[in-house]
């Protein structure tokens, strides 16, 4: 809306001084002649936003022109700075209005909490876009119009429509009673009955979406932790789970139960070999998940049984060998 831009072209002049056009237009996400509009509707309101023209020139804001809230203390605005998480926001479609809510705060604390606050929030780093490796967090594309409107309809409590694309199915429209949203590791989820039973669709699957007028079949109050917390037991003990028995380099334990749904069983004492693996029953999604996460650990790892596991693994590592065996 042109109204939150305007405030947060305001709020950009008083953290940063002086602005070019370019650079206001690239921090708002508009075009320069839509800035140089914007410029002149605050002007015609009275706020007090000039230029100055060469070859540093820009706009600004005389001084002195601001709002303060005195609330917050620096310990207060320091944990809602970092409490923003925009990767967090940018599941539900909320990035931009992250980013705008950050700077009003910033802006809104008296001189030396904003100060002292903004410098701290420089020495933190949340959910890097990469780990220690170089290995990138990629977070799920949902288009903005499909997940705004599923925060619609989750927020006024309708029914809504989606057309998702279940895995190894055809899209299909779907009516459910949304209950809430969840985001896990970057990766949104929408919590929603159907015909009265519990369903979970990922955002990144939904291809379109439609709120109704009809109002949700739901309780008034939820916990959606607990609910989480349920529907990720039953995903975990359903399907076509199947478990391993694997010898593991007590190095790369921790690697293998991350990729694995549950441990099963664990025997304290390393194996009867004594080359110091650990043996471990876990279990797996399906088939393709176990062998999957069996290949990443390469030696670190053995699958005992099944059988079938132990061919799949075989027949990948003779492949390789046999790519790599003639010269390039």
């Amino acid at each position: 809306m042109r109204a939150d831009r305007l405030v947060s072209l305001v709020l950009l002049l008083r953290r940063h001084g002086r602005m070019s056009a370019a650079t206001l237009a690239r921090e708002l996400e508009v075009s320069t002649r839509t800035v140089l509009r914007d410029i002149e509707a605050l002007s015609a309101a009275g706020v007090p936003v000039y230029a100055e023209r060469g070859r540093h020139g820009g706009f600004a804001l005389l001084p002195g022109f601001r709002t303060e809230l005195t609330g917050l203390n620096h310990d207060e605005a320091l944990a809602l700075l970092v409490a923003g998480s925009r990767r967090g926001a940018q599941a539900f479609g909320l990035g931009s209005a992250l980013a705008s809510a950050m700077l009003k705060v910033v802006d809104a604390l008296p001189e030396g909490h904003r100060d002292t606050a903004a410098g701290a929030v420089e020495r933190l780093l949340i959910d890097p876009e990469t780990d220690l490796l170089s290995r990138r967090a990629v977070a799920e594309e949902v288009p903005e119009a499909v997940v705004a409107e599923i925060r619609r309809a989750v927020f006024a409590g309708h029914r809504l429509r989606i057309r998702y694309a279940a895995v190894g199915q055809d899209p299909k429209w779907r009516t459910v009673d949304p209950i809430g949203l969840v985001t896990v590791r970057d990766q949104g989820y929408l919590l929603a009955t159907r015909s009265g039973a519990d369903r979970t669709y990922r955002l990144s699957r939904v291809l379109a979406a439609e709120e109704l007028a009809e109002p949700a079949r739901r309780p008034d109050r939820v916990d959606l932790d607990r609910a989480w917390r349920e529907r990720s037991t039953r995903f975990r003990t359903g399907g076509d789970q199947v478990t391993v028995l694997v010898l593991v380099d007590p190095a790369r334990r921790e690697e293998l139960v991350g990729t694995a749904l549950a441990v099963r069983a664990e025997d304290a004492d390393v194996d009867a070999g004594a080359d110091g693996r650990l043996r471990l029953e876990v279990a797996f999604q399906d088939r393709r998940h176990a062998v999957w996460a069996l290949w990443q650990l390469g030696a670190g790892a053995e699958a005992l049984a099944p059988q079938w596991l132990r061919d799949r693994l075989r027949d990948r590592a003779e492949a390789i060998a046999a790519r790599y065996a003639a010269p390039s």
